[in-house]
């Protein structure tokens, strides 16, 4: 009897035993297949956003105006202002001048509106702003006088007339100077920065055109 019980004890083990084996085999599969259905895939990279192309170069300016400009004081202030007007880029000598002549009647133009500005935000409180005020004026018509002395410029260059063109021009550089020797004689010190700044810049305006007009003068 007792060894049909062991016999019995030995058959149950061996029967146990294939459950086990396939029980510990089927747990990992199983995690690795749930844990693959779940899972992410691989991510795609965005791709990085093109960089800025550099600025264009400035373009050169015409042979023409380079060597023209060369010629002047000025020569950067004359490359700048002729190449603000787009037909210096097939102008020539004598049209260059004309728009050298303008660059400098706009300054002028410039020049009058701010001087006039400057009057009427002067209140009149006092002899002494109202001196003020009265200067700002008078340097307003004076840079007006730039203007028209510069338009008269161009006419005698339309008229190939260039000894009169140099005349209005060296007259409307003038013009604002004599707003600075008032104030430095009845308000030292009262000169406004930007009348002082665009008397300068008009001088040099008037002195790039005067040197391409004596070039016209000379080839004629």
């Amino acid at each position: 009897m007792a060894t049909t019980t062991k016999n019995a004890l030995v058959l149950l083990l061996l029967a146990l035993l294939p459950l086990a084996a396939l029980s510990s085999r089927a747990g990992p599969s199983a995690h690795k297949s749930h844990g693959h259905g779940h899972g992410h895939g691989p991510k795609h990279a965005h791709p990085s956003p093109p960089s800025p192309l550099p600025p264009a170069p400035a373009a050169a300016p015409p042979a023409l105006v380079r060597a023209t400009c060369n010629s002047t004081a000025y020569p950067d202030l004359c490359v700048s202002a002729l190449g603000a007007d787009p037909s210096s880029a097939t102008a020539d000598v004598r049209g260059l001048s004309a728009i050298a002549v303008s660059a400098a009647a706009a300054n002028a133009s410039g020049g009058a509106a701010a001087a006039a500005a400057l009057a009427n935000a002067t209140a009149p409180e006092g002899i002494g702003t109202a001196a003020v005020q009265a200067l700002l004026r008078t340097c307003a018509a004076k840079y007006g006088q730039a203007r028209d002395a510069l338009g008269a410029a161009r006419d005698s260059i339309a008229a190939q007339d260039y000894d009169f063109a140099s005349v209005h021009v060296s007259a409307a550089a003038e013009y604002p100077q004599v707003c600075r020797a008032l104030f430095r004689r009845q308000r030292p010190g009262q000169y406004p920065a930007e009348l002082a700044a665009r008397e300068e810049a008009l001088r040099q305006l008037c002195s790039v055109a005067l040197d391409i007009i004596a070039l016209l003068a000379n080839s004629s």
